[in-house]
């Protein structure tokens, strides 16, 4: 059993390769780590490219969503994003936010926090910002956020209880986050568990769906909601090469489910009136063509 320093240090290393390969490379892979698939294109990710405030240059292909339609983020706001990548997701906030307002991305990875800066550079974006640090050990301080979004990281985290209560910790009394990530329904094959680089594609870090809704109720988060949820499907071309033919067989047949979900949650201030809803109140409400700033979800 590795420990959370080995899995943190296999990430970096892994993420650091990633900031250097294309995007469709990441994108026909598992969050880019694995052996890119010859047969399906976009594993995991959604597309952004219709999506105000993208930019290309910041788009490696490593999302399984795209939480910043879903996270109500208001002109003026203060949104950090966790695992900032290139920072595609920071821009997108930062045309909600506006110039008014100020995003704060945060990675662990210095190659990317490089390419962020100099995307952010280009762009002249003096309101966003970039920072080198641990999502589980953030370096901000308490009540900074009015917004908290993520796109396919906390799975990659191995104290995940951790990062959670550092999201409660740095989002103001109201504040809210949406988090886009990768969760499972039934027990993954032990070989695809234990792999590293599996671990690197999101899919070995990830834990049981009950369990990821559980972690932010008893962390103190209401109104629980999931704002989208889709299955991702891994390829056989990718499977053989941690199970044989006929586990790769089982696996497809045998009922376990590996989903990208979007969930929000609030964190209990005077910003909210709206009713506390406990996480046994949850309404699921799954969306793949809006935002609830569009009233259809």
């Amino acid at each position: 059993m590795k420990t959370e320093q080995e899995l943190k240090d296999i990430v970096k290393t892994r993420y650091a390769k990633i900031a250097e390969q294309g995007k469709a490379e990441n994108a026909s892979s598992c969050c880019g780590a694995t052996t890119p698939s010859n047969k399906v294109y976009n594993i995991m990710m959604d597309d952004y490219s219709e999506t105000n405030g993208y930019v290309s240059d910041a788009d490696l292909g490593l999302g399984c969503g795209l939480p910043t339609h879903f996270a109500n983020i208001n002109k003026g706001d203060t949104v950090i994003d966790l695992g900032s990548g290139a920072g595609n997701d920071c821009f997108v906030a930062r045309h909600e936010t506006g110039a008014e307002g100020k995003v704060i991305g945060i990675d662990f990875t210095p190659i990317m926090i490089e390419k962020a800066r100099i995307n952010a550079e280009k762009l002249g974006y003096n309101n966003v910002e970039f920072r080198e640090g641990d999502i589980d050990n953030m370096p901000v301080s308490d009540n900074i956020a009015d917004v908290i979004v993520s796109n396919c990281v906390l799975n990659l985290v191995p104290n995940k209880k951790k990062v959670i209560s550092e999201i409660f910790r740095v989002l103001k009394p109201g504040g809210h986050f949406s988090i886009s990530d990768i969760v499972l329904v039934g027990n993954l094959p032990e070989a695809l568990r234990q792999d590293a680089e599996m671990y690197a594609g999101c899919v070995a870090g990830a834990i049981q769906k009950s369990d990821y809704l559980q972690l932010l109720e008893d962390k103190g988060f209401y109104n629980i909601t999931l704002q989208k949820e889709k299955p991702i499907t891994i390829p056989n071309d990718i499977l053989v090469k941690y199970l044989s033919e006929e586990q790769v067989k089982g696996f497809n047949n045998g009922g376990t489910g590996i989903f990208s979900i979007t969930v929000y949650g609030e964190k209990p201030g005077k910003k909210q009136d709206k009713p506390k809803l406990k996480l046994s109140e949850l309404q699921e409400k799954t969306s793949s063509c809006c935002s609830p700033k569009s009233g259809c979800c």
